[in-house]
């Protein structure tokens, strides 16, 4: 019990001095731009009602679930068939770090035209930036994998799926989580910007005309909702990522009692 209360206490300590420090700095602020933080607290629950979450919070968390859904699936089935073939490999390598090194922002407009405006642009966008963490990932995870294990499998005959499942997968899950976890916060960023493009709702949107009708303490209850989805977004990751590699945790914390 101890040991969670001291943990609780040292992921609120920082962001409760950040808050302090911009609370008593920006108190006395005339600033139309930069008003004082209790004016922009006092504005948050009167700008982020039930029906303001169930029309534009709800449709951008949605679009980002099924933008980084799409990502996954794309990414890992691509990343294990890179990475388990030598010749796909290096046929595909030189093509995917040119794709890599296109930000996906720029697409935006390209993918207009094919895709449209409706959601259906806004998934693809976040599914075009998140893939490269999770497929990048997933290559170096199944490269990873020991050959002892790997000699062990092909003597017991475990081929096709079966070594998909039981051995290829299971090694290079750490890999894969890694590449999640940073496809993450890309998604989110994604989600934002795809709003900022013919949208009608979505919490991009609203922040862009908050910004654009001086609606300035508004605007800023926006950037810090953001702020908070992204955090209760990785909690929830970590979350069920301790769960679904306890055997990988627990493993690293043996090797470092030993």
């Amino acid at each position: 019990m101890t040991g969670v209360l001291k943990r609780a206490g040292l992921v609120v300590a920082l962001p409760a001095v950040l808050l302090a420090v911009w609370w008593f700095s920006s108190a006395g602020s005339t600033s139309f731009y930069a008003p004082p933080l209790s004016k922009i607290l006092g504005t948050f629950a009167e700008t982020w009602t039930v029906e303001r979450l169930r029309a534009d919070v709800l449709p951008s968390l949605l679009r980002l679930a099924a933008g980084y859904a799409v990502a996954v699936l794309v990414g890992v089935a691509l990343g294990v068939l890179v990475g388990s073939i030598r010749t796909v490999r290096a046929t595909l390598e030189p093509v995917l770090e040119f794709f890599r090194a296109i930000p996906p922002p720029v697409l935006v407009p390209i993918i207009m035209l094919f895709a449209g405006i409706e959601n259906t642009m806004k998934i693809v966008v976040i599914a075009a930036g998140c893939v490269w963490p999770i497929l990048l990932n997933t290559v170096e995870g199944v490269r990873a994998t020991d050959e002892v294990l790997s000699d062990t499998a092909r003597s017991y005959g475990l081929t096709g799926p079966a070594r998909l499942r039981h051995l290829v997968l299971p090694a290079a899950s750490p890999q894969i989580a890694a590449g999640m976890r940073q496809a993450l916060s890309i998604g989110i960023i994604l989600m934002v910007i795809s709003e900022m493009f013919a949208a009608s709702n979505g919490l991009g949107f609203t922040i862009v005309q908050f910004q654009r009708t001086f609606a300035i303490p508004q605007m800023w209850t926006g950037i810090l909702l953001l702020g908070l989805l992204g955090f209760a977004l990785s909690v929830l990751f970590r979350f069920v990522e301790m769960r679904a590699l306890a055997w990988y945790h627990g493993l690293r914390q043996a090797q470092r009692s030993s």
